[in-house]
């Protein structure tokens, strides 16, 4: 693997024009795909093997149409105080906005919009009312003008002192991450100045990982349609490559430096830094990959699809660093070292071989190896006291009622509530696959349950072989009381009587991420602990990474759990509506946080395996791999922090759960997982940290990402009179 890379690196060197104009060609062609193609829609969403599916899959059968997935819009209407939406004066301003949706801007898309006079749809105390809209295509797909035209159908009633608010997902678009994204970027930059000394060396982990993500994510526009990919794919394959393309660049580029520092030729020096570091990008790389992919387990196509666009975009984040950064190297020339070559790295300007201060990280390693318990000790139990939140965790799927309240949609979600009941905002779908005496029959059972506010008459098909019968629940849709509701009617039912609609979608949706929970933890992790091994040659080491892992990403949970559910620090982090935490979260979270973290530890302990292999004591081993990595390292957390931090400033509620679920999990395992409780179990453990069975050894294959073959293979050129003269001639051609 090493001696591969090290050619691929030094051929990429060499070939610097080739390889960037590859590249450039393969943005261009990609963002030309993204231009020609078509708005991306907010995808099919569908659960197999649930109830609420199959309810749904039966409406597409029997009541064509019915089960459609067009946007639908609900424009909410409350009188004055001491007024009625029934007295005449607000009686004709309602109309007027019937009348507007039907024949104004917009109205081709409309398939039908329901008086609510007609469709008895005003509260009892008439002081609400509502008009229901039904769209043809999708939110995402709805034309601009088409949803100018809803936003401004009820000016006039506002300004006859109605008030008009506008629910449904007739109003989504795209999310809007705001400015924290570019701040975020400009964080990283910071990062990088300081960490390298030059602005060349510090602009290139930026650009490379720009022009990946650009393919990447404009890969995925192209195809969004065709592959029916969700608006919220291109934001998280974003989210991924930006964080892990600076940071693979960062790596290759500072290893580089080192190598140039050791008196190397600049050919010479990328061909090893991609040998090494390199072989510690593509590891990682798999982890992440892996983690991703794996997310497939879970059989939610929207999630495996959300997995695989941005499994994508690591690839090709991969492959630039492995390629475009050296090639970019050999364009930079100098300009990559820092001004007046006094760069930390360097020994600040210092003569090779001359005595060097003992630097940040290796004070550090000495400090946890003189006491490892303690600060092991304070490592697991302080991320322990944080994961407790997590213990009372609930999960749930958001809707209107997630949207801050200042927005319409939230406004309408409470009018509604307060006009019509909390569970008027969440009613179930009853669908009955038999005849009216079935249908009528199961209308009067569930009229007895507690907790049912009303149930409308069930409503046939042409054939009359199906019914649907709507109930609406006393309470709020994501409350406990609801879901017992909903298994109350499922459990006293037969196989022809079915419950669906949005809100036993969550329920069983969270129920579906539980129990997938388990099998994909055990298929990650039971796959990177097998990749682990190959590349550590050990068994506790892997096991050590797993079990932090674990520990980190829980205690993360448990913050996001205290400021999304419970409100805690609710206003730093723009959080103006608690509420559960959304299903995917735990295990979107293992996924994409698990791949992460197995970054910093094949980043910073290759270099510990390295040195031991070397013939290091393990004790001085961890100190070397501090050494060289621990500021590369932090860098890269600040840095994939920061990135991941900028989407806390979204507008959607789930990029924002997201970005600061990602960004507080990899500070946890940057920090102090990888940087203390690493260190300490290795100090501990000795020896035995790269112990490994003699038949087990011999079964692995040798991928060899220390570099041993490398360095046997590089001696032996040197050894020989054409072969370094040969390699140098071809550079400089």
């Amino acid at each position: 693997m090493a001696t591969f890379l090290y050619r691929l690196g030094r051929g990429a060197f060499r070939r610097r024009g080739l390889v960037a104009l590859l590249w450039v060609a393969l943005l261009f062609a990609a963002g030309f795909g993204a231009a020609s193609a078509g708005a991306p829609t907010s995808g099919s969403f569908s659960i197999p093997g649930t109830e609420a599916q199959k309810a749904f899959d039966l409406l597409e059968k029997r009541f064509p149409g019915m089960a459609a997935d067009g946007a639908t819009a609900r424009i909410v209407i409350k009188a004055p105080e001491g007024a009625k939406v029934t007295d005449p004066g607000p009686k004709a301003e309602v109309e007027k906005i019937v009348g507007e949706l039907k024949t104004g801007p917009g109205a081709a898309e409309i398939s039908s919009v329901a008086n609510p006079y007609e469709a008895q749809a005003v509260s009892q105390d008439g002081s609400t009312a509502y008009i229901s809209a039904k769209y043809n295509v999708s939110g995402m797909e709805l034309k601009d003008a088409t949803r100018d035209a809803l936003k401004d159908s009820g000016e006039g009633a506002r300004a006859a002192g109605l008030n008009v608010q506008i629910g449904g997902d007739a109003l989504m678009a795209a999310p809007e991450t705001g400015s924290g994204e570019i701040i975020g970027i400009a964080v990283a930059a910071i990062v990088l100045v300081i960490t390298f000394g030059s602005l060349v060396a510090a602009g290139l982990p930026l650009l490379t990982a720009l022009i990946g993500v650009g393919i990447g994510v404009s890969s995925i526009t192209a195809l969004a349609n065709v592959l029916d990919l969700g608006n919220t794919t291109a934001t998280l394959a974003t989210m991924i490559g930006l964080a892990v393309g600076i940071d693979y660049a960062l790596f290759i580029v500072s290893r580089y430096r080192v190598e140039l520092a050791e008196g190397r030729e600049r050919d010479e020096a990328a061909g090893r830094a991609v040998g090494t570091a390199g072989s510690a990008v593509v590891f990682a790389g798999l982890t992440v990959v892996i983690a991703l992919v794996g997310l497939a387990v879970v059989n939610i196509p929207m999630l495996t699809k959300m997995g695989f666009a941005a499994a994508g975009t690591v690839v090709i984040a991969v492959l630039v660093a492995l390629t475009l950064v050296p090639a970019i190297l050999a364009f930079a020339g100098k300009k990559v070292l820092p001004a007046g070559e006094k760069s930390r790295l360097f020994g600040k300007g210092k003569p090779a071989g001359t005595e060097k201060k003992a630097n940040g990280g290796t004070r550090w390693a000495r400090f946890v190896l003189r006491r490892p318990v303690m600060v092991l000790l304070a490592g697991v139990i302080g991320l322990g006291v944080i994961a407790i939140p997590a213990s009372k965790l609930e999960m749930g799927l958001p809707d209107d009622g997630a949207q801050p309240v200042s927005t319409t949609q939230r406004q309408a979600y409470d009018l509604l509530s307060d006009g019509f009941g909390p569970g008027f905002n969440g009613p179930l779908m009853v669908v009955v696959d038999g005849d009216k005496a079935l249908a009528d029959s199961t209308a009067d059972r569930i009229k007895g349950l507690n907790g049912v506010v009303a149930v409308t008459p069930a409503t046939l098909n042409e054939a009359g072989d199906a019914a649907v019968i709507t109930v609406i629940p006393k309470d709020r849709p994501s409350s406990t009381q609801t879901e017992d509701l909903v298994h109350e009617i499922r459990d006293g039912s037969g196989d022809n009587v079915l419950v669906t609609g949005a809100t036993a979608m969550n329920i069983d949706f969270s129920q579906k991420m539980n129990d997938a929970l388990l099998p994909y933890l055990a298929l990650v992790v039971g796959l990177a602990f097998l990749l682990l091994m190959l590349v550590f040659r050990s068994i506790l080491v892997p096991l050590k990474a797993a079990l932090g892992f674990l520990l980190s990403v829980v205690a993360a949970l448990g913050a996001v759990v205290a400021v999304f559910q419970w409100g805690w620090l609710g206003s730093v982090f723009g959080v103006e509506q608690t509420g559960p935490i959304m299903s995917m979260m735990p295990i979107f979270m293992v996924g994409v946080v698990f791949g992460l973290a197995m970054d910093y530890e094949v980043f910073l302990v290759t270099r510990m395996r390295e040195a031991y292999v070397h013939g290091e004591r393990p004790g001085q081993a961890v100190v070397t791999g501090f050494q060289y990595s621990a500021r590369v390292v932090v860098a890269a957390a600040v840095i994939m922090i920061a990135v991941f931090a900028g989407f806390i400033g979204a507008s959607e509620q789930m990029v924002k759960m997201i970005g600061f679920g990602l960004a507080v999990a990899v500070f946890f395992d940057a920090f102090v997982v990888r940087m203390a409780i690493v260190p300490a179990v290795l100090a501990l453990l000795g020896h035995k940290a790269w112990w490994l069975p003699k038949w087990l050894d011999r079964l692995l294959p040798n991928v060899d990402v220390e570099g041993e073959s490398l360095r046997k293979h590089l001696e032996q050129s040197s050894q020989s009179p054409e072969g370094p003269d040969k390699d140098r001639e071809l550079v400089n051609a």
